[in-house]
């Protein structure tokens, strides 16, 4: 191990807290216990953003891979400060293939991204195509996070409706995304539950999850649920 990559194990281990890592550890079933510690997510940012200033950060991302959840966490927070968009680019791609859990694929959202959407839209395309599970599920969320809203082009629903999988996760994440478009964008969003444009588990995960959402009407709740296959 690397200087780096002891000093950051060392600082996670005196944050842990092992109900915590109880608790947590039942929410991702992908990821083995016994590599979990047991940090909240307030305690890994701030750590990462000591990190990153101390300039431990650039060291330790250079290593992978990781043993614990909880580094992977502090390797994606230092990633997402990283100024530079090209590098911080070349740095999320090498990351993507060692997530192994929902949770690190979608806490992690580099800021500069936010700069750049035209390259993160084609980089997001590349992704859906991977063949593996966290790589589609965060192009899918890089999409969700800024095509929906401003810069939402509808192509973006096609796009995604058409990714077929057998990965519970990748699922979940369309089923999400539905979700998130009937919220900002209903009208182009509903065509594709009334037309039965997805498979059936992600089609009533998606009225099940527009149903739980706060920002859509009681009225258009009520529709949907005529919608459930």
């Amino acid at each position: 191990m690397t200087d780096a990559e002891i000093q950051v194990r060392e600082r996670l281990f005196a944050l842990q807290d092992e109900k915590y890592r109880d608790f947590h550890s039942a929410l991702m079933p992908t990821v083995d216990k016994e590599k979990i510690i047991g940090v909240r997510v307030p305690e890994l940012r701030k750590l990462s953003k000591d990190l990153y200033k101390n300039r431990v950060g650039d060291e330790f991302i250079k290593n992978l891979p990781h043993d614990f959840y909880e580094e992977d966490n502090i390797h994606a927070f230092i990633v997402e400060q990283l100024k530079d968009f090209e590098v911080c680019l070349h740095e999320t791609e090498r990351f993507l293939s060692y997530i192994d859990n929902w949770a690190t694929c979608d806490m992690f959202s580099p800021k500069v991204f936010s700069k750049h959407t035209d390259i993160i839209y084609e980089k997001s395309l590349e992704w859906i195509s991977s063949d593996k599970t966290y790589t589609v599920r965060y192009g899918i969320g890089m999409l969700m996070r800024y095509f929906l809203d401003d810069n939402f082009n509808e192509d973006v629903l096609k796009i995604v409706s058409e990714i077929k999988s057998d990965e519970y996760y990748v699922n979940m994440m369309i089923a999400w995304f539905f979700a998130t478009a009937l919220a900002k964008q209903y009208v182009f969003a509903l065509k594709y539950i009334e037309n039965n444009s997805l498979d059936t588990w992600v089609h009533n995960k998606t009225i099940q999850k527009a149903i739980e959402s706060n920002r859509i009407s009681k009225d258009t709740k009520k529709y949907l649920r005529t919608l459930k296959l």
